[in-house]
């Protein structure tokens, strides 16, 4: 509720808070409901009074007549009172709660609009051109004082843009093939390029190739010609970088120039092929100049050099590479000349750029960015140089900014002019440095060149798609998959890769990587699910959601198997040696897999069949890492008992019954029964130890053991081996005798007689402790009672130890 109060000036109005009149009616309201019968038995029970049910039908007539004036108010659908549908009650719950949704989002707006931000208001820009948005994050975050509020980075992007890939005379190859070299031409030349790279009409003159891509066509004829096949993928300058020699005026130090202010500069934009011949021509005539590169990556798979940038001491260039992608290869006259000097910051990239997209090499570079690690500096940035020589604060505004936008703004102008208006003053001061830090040794300088000359010899590498592209995405992930998770993961990764070419998008478009993780673990059964972990959705995944659907579904077929352990423990098997890691045979092993062949090739089996290897190893000794690989002792007499646990693993295979081979069955059969008995034999005249120790007495007489007639039991052999001399000699065995039993008359009894009894047989145990110490120790001898003996068993009878006479003397 809102109460509006006039005051004086008609022109403003106070918006009173309801707590006066509106919380007082919502607290009486809450009050009367809680009294009202609750849902259930009392509820009924109220319901069966007539006089109830038409109070209760007259007030759910107006709340409902109430609840539609204002939804009509708000512009919602209102038909609640409709009771003709079976399902009424559902579509006007559902009616409800889609008025509450517009109800609180208008609220919402208001509530912008008291805070001073207005939504709907939209401003007025050109074509191409978006406002820019402000992203609150922890890395676009300029500065922080204590007294002011932090300025945020802002990022320009574009949403229509028109794809220039489009315009592009030829066209991009983003086919699973290796880069080759676009250069057709060599300027400043030693040795001379080969005729494969001179003859632009190579590709004519094979029609059979015409629908191959330009790669792999180059690559095909190559192979049928076998022609400067080692020349096809080389550095077109690896021989004049590797014989390039440093003039002594390099290595000595400059005469520092000041640099130029930006507004008395000269400016030109560079987007016709005359002004680039113009530029070119202009650059052959100096000793140096700067270059910087302007790179977008998210709109394309390769990437797309969309500006560079190149300054004199006097003006400052900027060149539309997407206008002149086919004509910037006349710059090669002057980036090839060793006679000047290329300055670059950070050009690691920017060399491959320039390879890729327009066929340029750059001879005599020097890197700013090697020559502040040399100095050791704080940060070796392009903003710290300019911040620490210039004392100039570069604006990174746009750094992130979409530089296919044409025309350019000014502010993305000015930025582009920032990054190498000032590097040739930057060039001279550190070359000036270097010398002093070394105390005027060129020695830290010829080390800043020769890296730089590393760097230009960098060559472009082309992304190239494998069967095992995926491992190195999910090892710097550091998730354990299982196999079911990791087939899809796979699935993804190279779906990702196939659509990124065709439709030349980053992958990062196509599907983000943590979002193909998020699919890849939850493995969604519906396609819904599948939109579910993306979010933002991106639009190619949202086209072909029913493709990654089936690749979903394709991966939840697989056998379910947990990953393998990488983390250390008792269980581990890394460190298994490979003789232990399979203790059985390779028959053994084809019957443990019911496949009666020698397994070789482990990837061969099938998907059963490696899981019942797994298991197999599972149950083999978790500590066999902490045992000898090699001479283990083994009990000689367990290897040849059929009831042991080392017969049973050593010989699985011999005694099983379901080997495929009917005639190896037999065989083994064969095998175990003449073991058994020939361990039978053996043990026949094995003396048992109570013979062994009766024979030592050598006074009582051996009672010879007769089997029985009902059968006869394997003794089992004695835990202390004998020596070699006292085995005994295999003999006959013993004609068998009539059973005769034991003449216990003959038995001497008094053995089991005790000592004599004393007159009192009543026990005293004062007694006869007192008598023990007598007859033990004897007068004068200490004994030590205290800790009684091993084991104390009285007769029945009284005791006097509760006595006082006899309690401990102090």
């Amino acid at each position: 509720m809102i109460i509006r109060e006039k005051q004086e000036e008609p022109s403003f109005d106070v918006v009173l808070p309801p707590s006066k009149h509106g919380f007082g009616a919502v607290l009486s309201a809450t009050k009367a409901s809680a009294s009202l019968p609750q849902a259930g038995d009392e509820f009924d029970f109220y319901r069966s009074f007539p006089g109830f049910q038409e109070f209760c039908e007259s007030q759910g007539d107006k709340l409902l007549h109430f609840m539609s004036q204002i939804m009509q108010v708000h512009g919602c659908r209102s038909h609640l009172r409709d009771r003709n549908k079976l399902t009424g009650l559902e579509e006007r719950f559902d009616l409800i709660v889609d008025s509450n949704d517009v109800i609180l989002e208008r609220v919402g707006i208001l509530l912008d609009e008291a805070d001073g931000v207005n939504r709907s208001q939209q401003p007025v820009m050109p074509a191409g051109f978006q406002p820019p948005k402000i992203v609150v994050s922890s890395w676009n975050r300029k500065g922080s004082g204590s007294g002011s509020r932090s300025e945020m980075f802002r990022l320009l992007h574009a949403k229509n843009v028109a794809r220039p890939q489009l315009k592009f005379k030829e066209k991009v190859d983003n086919s699973n093939t290796p880069f080759i070299p676009k250069i057709f031409i060599k300027p400043n030349a030693v040795k001379p390029l080969p005729s494969y790279f001179t003859n632009k009409q190579i590709r004519k003159e094979r029609p059979e190739d015409l629908d191959v891509p330009a790669a792999l066509a180059d690559l095909i004829h190559q192979q049928r010609t076998q022609e400067h096949v080692e020349d096809m993928f080389a550095h077109p300058y690896q021989y004049e970088l590797d014989h390039l020699l440093l003039p002594e005026s390099l290595l000595s130090k400059p005469e520092v120039q000041m640099y130029r202010p930006m507004d008395e500069s000269n400016f030109s934009f560079i987007d016709t092929l005359e002004d680039l011949v113009a530029l070119n021509e202009k650059l052959c005539k100096l000793s140096e100049f700067a270059v910087d590169l302007e790179h977008h990556s998210y709109r394309s798979f390769l990437g797309i050099t969309s500006l560079m940038q190149i300054s004199t001491r006097e003006e400052d260039f900027i060149i539309d590479t997407l206008e002149l992608r086919s004509e910037l290869y006349i710059l090669n006259e002057a980036f090839t000349d060793p006679a000047i000097v290329k300055v670059f910051h950070g050009a690691d990239s920017d060399i491959e750029w320039l390879q890729r997209d327009f066929g340029l090499y750059v001879v005599r570079l020097f890197d700013t960015h090697q020559a502040s690690r040399a100095l050791n500096l704080a940060r070796h940035s392009l903003d710290h140089l300019l911040t620490h020589f210039c004392n100039v604060g570069s604006d990174k505004r746009y750094q992130l900014a979409d530089w296919r936008i044409r025309p350019l703004p000014d502010e993305m102008v000015q930025y582009a002019r920032t990054d190498t208006h000032y590097l040739l003053y930057i060039y001279d001061c550190v070359r000036a440095q270097l010398l002093d830090f070394n105390h005027g040794q060129p020695g830290l300088l010829q080390s800043v060149w020769n890296k730089s000359k590393d760097i230009s010899l960098k060559k472009y590498m082309k992304p190239i798609y494998t069967e095992e592209s995926y491992l190195e995405v999910q090892r710097k992930q550091k998730r354990s998959f299982n196999t079911q998770q990791l087939t899809a993961f796979r699935l993804l990764f190279a779906w990702r890769d196939k659509l990124a070419r065709q439709e030349d998008e980053s992958t990062g478009y196509v599907l983000p990587t943590h979002m193909m993780i998020k699919i890849s673990e939850e493995l969604p059964k519906e396609p819904q699910g599948i939109i579910a972990c993306c979010n933002p959705v991106p639009p190619l995944v949202r086209q072909q959601v029913n493709a990654l659907h089936l690749l979903v579904q394709q991966a939840r077929e697989m056998p379910l198997l947990k990953p393998e352990v990488t983390l250390f423990g008792p269980h581990d098997t890394s460190r298994v040696s490979e003789s232990d890691h399979h203790p059985f045979s390779a028959d053994e092993l084809c019957f443990l897999l019911k496949e009666p062949r020698i397994l070789k090739d482990e990837d061969s089996l099938p998907v059963a069949q490696m899981k019942a290897r797994r298991i197999i190893e599972s149950f083999e000794n978790p500590f066999r890492m902490y045992l000898p690989s090699s001479d283990v002792h083994v009990n000689k007499n367990a290897k040849f008992d059929p009831s042991s646990k080392i017969f049973e693993v050593t010989n699985r295979a011999k005694y099983s019954h379901v080997y495929p081979d009917l005639d190896l069955v037999h065989k083994y059969t064969d095998e175990r029964n003449k073991a058994k008995q020939s361990y039978k034999e053996s043990l026949q005249n094995v003396a048992t130890v109570r013979q062994q120790a009766e024979s030592a007495k050598g006074g009582a007489k051996k009672r010879e053991r007769v089997p029985s007639e009902v059968g006869e039991s394997t003794p089992k052999p004695s835990k202390k081996l004998m020596t070699p001399a006292e085995k005994p000699q295999k003999t006959e065995p013993p004609p068998e005798e009539s059973f005769k039993p034991f003449d216990y008359s003959q038995s001497d009894l008094k053995v089991f007689a005790g000592n004599k009894s004393k007159d009192n047989t009543q026990f005293d145990p004062n007694r006869q402790a007192h008598d023990f110490k007598k007859k033990k120790f004897g007068r004068g001898q200490k004994s030590n009672l205290g800790a009684g003996g091993r084991s104390m068993s009285y007769m029945a009878g009284k005791s006097d130890r509760g006595f006082r006479h006899n309690w401990p003397k102090r």
